[in-house]
């Protein structure tokens, strides 16, 4: 049965775009991880069940030609995703909120993809193999609320792209071939609340880029190459929750970097190169649920940085992960010892987190030294 037959699903026009071979791509355990605790990827069930009407539509005897796009129609507009074998439409409907056009692996998209679909919310564009943007590509859609570019190829964003975007809550970045970062090249987000850079080849950040972002929730920067980090890269949000450095080359953890955002509950440091984190790097943090310090240099650390950590009578109810460093295990960790006795049922990797010294405990697991203490 052809979907022209059906009442709420239709097909659409399609328009031809450049095609390129997919990229290669790359995955962890850790971006595993970081996936499945990222906010990102509690705003899916939207997705999921926008497929899930579409299942009920295919339940209800609609047969979808190989080469049409899903549409899905409600009180609230059109939904529309397009895969391969499908075909991009060349014209969207008026009352279209969602749009997904995803693994077609497109060098550019359609000048005129957007034109008439003034209402659209979502924009999903991931998985292809996208190099650049016109920085007109979004004027035609005022209220986006998602923007999701993850797994293409580009290398920057024209200024001015974002000049009608004061509506976009989530900027989604992931996995592009971002070496440099300009902060003009996000001017006119007023509203932004999560932006995620991960997986790209970052080496280093601007001074003031978040200055303007007073709204941001979420920030993540994890599985890049930064080596340092802007002293005022957190002086601009307000209420940041969730922060992600994990995947890079940190050596340093200053004392003053984490210190504008109080409300912090999610840090993520892990699979770093940090020797040195200063004390009272942590002060102020009195709503951190979760603290991965795994898999980086760290022998010791000062005095009191563990203290500061929490309120009384509070523990950090997701827990903390400080496996994987080369712990030196005298008596300048014994500030530590007290902190894992009061938190050991949230500790990650117990059997992981071992002394690398001295010889008396080496092997040893760290919480097993801090009980014998």
């Amino acid at each position: 049965m052809g979907v022209g037959t059906s009442p709420g699903l239709v097909p659409l026009p399609p328009v031809q775009a450049g095609i390129r071979p997919p990229p290669q791509t790359r995955t962890s355990q850790k971006q595993k991880r970081r996936a499945t605790m990222s906010p990102w990827s509690r705003q899916r069930p939207k997705r999921t069940l926008f497929l899930l009407l579409l299942l009920a539509a295919s339940a209800w005897g609609v047969t979808l030609s190989p080469k049409d796009c899903q549409v899905f129609r409600s009180d609230h507009g059109s939904s529309i995703s397009c895969q391969p074998p499908a075909e991009i439409p060349s014209y969207l409907p008026a009352d279209t909120v969602h749009l997904a056009v995803e693994f077609f692996n497109l060098t550019h998209l359609p000048g005129n993809l957007l034109q008439g679909a003034s209402k659209l919310q979502e924009l999903h564009l991931s998985s292809n193999g996208l190099e650049s943007l016109s920085p007109k590509f979004l004027r035609p859609v005022p209220w986006l609320r998602v923007l999701d570019l993850t797994r293409n190829a580009l290398t920057g964003l024209p200024p001015g792209l974002f000049q009608a975007s004061a509506t976009l809550d989530t900027l989604v970045l992931k996995e592009n071939q971002l070496e440099v970062l300009e902060a003009s090249w996000l001017h006119g987000l007023k509203a932004l609340g999560h932006l995620d850079l991960s997986g790209n080849r970052l080496r280093k950040l601007p001074p003031g880029l978040l200055a303007n972002f007073t709204l941001l929730r979420t920030l993540d920067l994890g599985e890049n190459q930064l080596e340092t980090l802007p002293p005022d890269l957190l002086r601009g949000p307000l209420q940041l929750e969730r922060l992600h450095l994990e995947g890079n080359k940190l050596q340093v953890l200053g004392k003053d970097l984490l210190l504008p955002q109080p409300d912090l509950r999610y840090l993520f440091l892990n699979g770093n190169k940090l020797a040195r984190v200063a004390a009272g790097a942590f002060q102020g943090l009195r709503q951190l649920d979760m603290l991965d310090l795994s898999n980086n240099s760290l022998a010791s650390v000062p005095e009191g940085l563990w203290a500061s950590l929490g309120q009384p009578n509070r523990d950090m109810r997701d827990g903390f992960d400080i496996s994987g460093n080369p712990w030196i295990c005298d008596q300048n960790l014994s500030d530590l010892y007290r902190w894992l006795q009061a938190q050991k049922d949230k500790m990650f990797s117990q059997n992981d987190t071992r002394c690398a010294g001295p010889e008396a405990v080496k092997g040893q697991t760290l919480l097993a030294v801090a009980e014998s203490e």
